[in-house]
């Protein structure tokens, strides 16, 4: 199946996510549609649609993000792009916690992912899931991308203080908001191929 993205960081994990499918890159010559929606199912599905309009094949997209109990779930599907359009991780990162750190106490947090799947057929599918945690004043970590430097996990337990940027592959996958929608997704396909023999 094609994965409908441009970010070589979500590609790069879902692979990792889903060891037994073979996930190819989006061909240059396809343009996704504007991230226009007002959830982020809906505008991974648009992702999904548009890709198999194009091609026929079996098509699946991912929109995530993360939101900020404090700031009534923002950045939420705006999380790409909080900072302004072309903003990087990073200038995106600082905005929301200056911004979390002008609002209050508060620092809960929830990272939201929705895997949209379109089949050869043009059945639609959409798998969601969150990875709850807080926010951190100061990002610390080398791995991960986007806010994974000040997000820590309520799941790694009361006294594990590390971010998403500072636990391993493994870990990250096991509990994140992506881990678990490719999971839901992979019993599908599962229970697919089960029933269909493809």
């Amino acid at each position: 199946m094609i994965f409908a993205t441009g970010n070589r960081h979500k590609l790069r994990e879902m692979r990792e996510l889903l060891p037994g499918v073979e996930l190819d890159e989006l061909p240059e010559s396809i343009r996704l549609p504007p991230e226009e929606g007002d959830s982020f199912a809906t505008i991974a599905l648009a992702k999904a649609r548009a890709v198999h309009s194009v091609t026929g094949q079996v098509a699946l997209a991912d929109d995530s993000g993360i939101e900020a109990t404090v700031l009534g779930g923002q950045p939420g599907i705006h999380s790409a792009r909080y900072g302004g359009e072309g903003a990087t991780d990073r200038e995106n990162l600082n905005k929301l916690l200056r911004e979390v750190a002008a609002a209050g106490e508060e620092r809960g947090a929830a990272y939201v992912c929705a895997l949209a799947l379109v089949e050869r057929d043009g059945t639609e599918h959409v798998f969601e899931a969150r990875c709850e945690g807080q926010l951190i004043e100061e990002p610390r970590g080398e791995g991960g991308f986007g806010y994974d430097p000040a997000f820590v996990p309520d799941d790694t337990g009361p006294d594990d203080e590390r971010t998403m940027s500072e636990l391993s592959s493994a870990e990250k996958n096991e509990i994140s908001h992506r881990g678990r929608a490719a999971r839901i997704l992979a019993r599908h396909l599962g229970a697919r191929e089960a029933t269909t023999g493809r």
